[in-house]
Parts: structure tokens; C-alpha cells; sequence
């Protein structure tokens, strides 16, 4: 089947978490578990810089990595990372990554090509054009107006950067079929023992939303 135009990209592909909004947010969320004890690298091989650019729809064949590039993707994540949380905080940029950032933009991307079956085609589709793509979205996102949405989930243990396109301003999740979904249980959970406990007795079993399963990607 085919996906419609207005259908919604999956939160998950290949195994990689794209909620944030942005690719310049989506990229940081490969180190998994930021804010627990052990984190986890999912760009473990430049295999997986591969399949983490065919998964954001940067490339539709699959490159071929070499191991100095995802050292330099790793580097170029976690300075886009370290800016957005200056966004979140509402502090200053730090000038390294900054520089780091400006000098990835400043490489040549992608350049569309008109071909002669009139479709569209990609010259300079190499890792190093597809990750300037990625600085160029990073320094309009923390440059323009956006970067005062730029959140972090509230889910427990979630390090998670999004756009806030709200109208209220006020979301709180990365997903709410994620975090916000397991937020909601949790505090039914608690409403159930509160009610229990002034009660003194056992309270009727409450319906809860269906817990989703356990996320090894956070």
C-alpha cells in the first residue's frame, strides 16, 4: 500500500525514535537513555548512521559510512543536542558547538536536479552532504523563531528535545502515544491507591489506557 501524503511518517522506524519535529532534534535521540545510569549508543556502526539517515528519509539508497563519518556524526549530535538544551534552559550557546554547527552548515548539500523523466533527482547525496542537510535545519530551528518551543519531554527518565507547535504552548510529551500515554496510567495508578487509602478499603479496578510495550530506545 501506499503511503498518502498526508499520512503521518511511523514515531519509529528501523528501530530509531523521530518524534521531536525536526531532524536536527531527531538526530540527538540515538544516544538512548541520556538521563539513566547506562546510556545506550545507537549509532553503534557506521552501518547504523546508514540506516538512521534511510529511516529519516534524508536518502532512499543505503550509504555507506566510513568510521571517521560517524565519529563526525556523533560529534555533530551531541553539539546539536548541547544547543538545544541552551534553547530549553534559556541559555547562551556555547561557542564550540556553535562553530561546530556553523562550519557542518556551511558544507555543500544535497542539490536537486531536474531529471529527464521530469521527476526530481539528488546529486551529492554522500554522508558528509546528508549531515550538512542536518546542521542547515539545526541553525534555522536554534536561529528562528521555533527555538522557543523547542521542549524537553516530562516523561520520567525521557531526554527527549521536540517542537512545541501547540496552540497553547503547554505540551508536555515527546508522544503522546509514548510518554504521555504512560504518564496518563501512572497517574490513575496513583488516583487508585489515593482513593484506596482514604476509603480503607479496596477500590474497584479503574480502566486504564493500554500500557505500550516497554521502549528500549529512550
Amino acid at each position: 500500500m501506499k503511503r498518502t501524503a498526508e499520512e503521518p511518517l511511523p514515531e519509529i522506524r528501523d528501530g530509531f525514535k523521530f518524534r521531536s519535529g525536526r531532524l536536527a532534534l531527531d538526530l540527538p535521540a540515538t544516544l538512548a537513555a541520556r538521563l539513566k545510569g547506562e546510556q545506550r549508543e545507537l549509532l553503534a556502526t557506521p552501518k547504523d548512521l546508514g540506516r538512521w539517515l534511510v529511516a529519516a528519509g534524508l536518502t532512499e539508497g543505503a550509504p555507506e559510512p566510513t568510521a571517521k563519518e560517524l565519529d563526525r556524526a556523533r560529534a555533530l549530535r551531541e553539539a546539536l543536542y548541547r544547543l538545544g538544551m541552551a534553547c530549553v534552559d534559556g541559555s547562551g550557546f556555547e561557542a564550540a558547538d556553535r562553530e561546530l554547527l556553523n562550519r557542518w552548515a556551511a558544507e555543500p548539500p544535497p542539490v536537486p536536479q531536474l531529471g529527464p523523466e521530469g521527476k526530481v533527482q539528488w546529486n551529492r547525496t554522500g554522508v558528509r552532504a546528508l549531515l550538512a542537510m542536518l546542521a542547515r535545519d539545526g541553525v534555522e530551528l536554534f536561529g528562528g523563531p521555533l527555538a522557543t518551543r523547542i521542549r524537553q519531554c516530562s516523561g520520567e527518565g525521557c531526554a527527549l528535545l521536540f517542537v512545541d507547535t501547540s496552540r497553547s504552548g503547554e505540551r508536555r510529551w515527546c508522544s503522546m502515544a509514548g510518554c504521555g500515554n504512560k504518564a496518563k496510567v501512572a497517574e490513575l495508578r496513583r488516583r487508585r491507591r489515593s482513593a484506596s487509602a482514604d476509603s480503607g478499603v479496596d477500590s474497584p479496578e479503574l480502566e486504564t489506557p493500554a500500557s505500550p510495550r516497554p521502549d528500549s530506545t529512550k
